[in-house]
């Protein structure tokens, strides 16, 4: 019986853009909502902006994303497409360089050559675009999934501070946005450290300084603006 575990690599792409969105849907947003209301401004403005930051927001991320996973994809093909005239033009050279790799990475030379044999009577290009460039199925760039996940992650992240904000007006606003938006911060990056593999708490250390950070300088922005104005 065959023991398939379960790894986390498939992830990668989705998660990504995912965490990159809720995270930036957060930080951006509460940022804006404590800027805005130190600034002394009234409660309808901080809720409008608010809400002109999340659409603002989610369409950035999903233009960002899909321009730039897409240039990936570019590249990914421009590299499948020279190497597939390399194999059209010289396959002896190309099953040899094959057959190098697997040599580089262990295996013995005779046995080397035999599956650079096979793999390229099997499917060449495959063979070459994993074992050569590096390039799989699992990290082929998805510029429409990276997208949509980035904007539905940064509108469900801008969602929390706007919803605070609107339940709770006035001078309570600015304590009750950072200090729930730095607790959901923190299960964020928590929760994207263990979906990844790695550890809890560096995770959500991580995010929740950085958002920690942001709204500090904004509320400062804001406080000084307030201020001169």
């Amino acid at each position: 019986m065959i023991h398939a575990e379960a790894h986390r690599s498939n992830r990668v792409g989705w998660l990504r853009a995912a965490v990159l969105g809720a995270n930036d849907g957060i930080v951006s947003t509460a940022s804006l909502i404590i800027g805005v209301a130190a600034a002394n401004a009234s409660a309808a403005n901080v809720l409008l902006a608010g809400v002109a930051g999340l659409v603002a927001g989610a369409m950035s991320m999903a233009a960002g994303e899909y321009v730039s996973v897409c240039s990936q994809a570019d590249t990914e093909h421009a590299d499948l497409e020279l190497e597939k005239k390399s194999l059209e033009q010289d396959p002896a050279s190309e099953e040899a360089e094959l057959a190098n790799i697997y040599v580089n990475r262990g295996i013995e030379p005779t046995l080397a050559k035999q599956v650079a044999e096979q793999l390229m009577a099997h499917d060449a290009l495959r063979a070459h675009a994993r074992d050569d460039i590096g390039l799989t199925e699992i990290t082929a760039a998805n510029p429409v999934q990276a997208a949509l996940s980035s904007a539905a992650a940064f509108t469900v992240g801008a969602a929390l501070p706007l919803i605070i904000t609107w339940a709770i007006p006035g001078t309570l606003l600015i304590p009750a946005v950072a200090s729930t938006c730095l607790f959901f911060l923190a299960l964020l990056g928590g929760g994207a450290a263990h979906a990844g593999g790695a550890k809890v708490t560096v995770g959500a250390i991580r995010v929740t300084f950085w958002g920690a950070l942001a709204m500090a300088l904004t509320a400062a922005v804001g406080h000084l603006f307030g201020v001169v104005a």
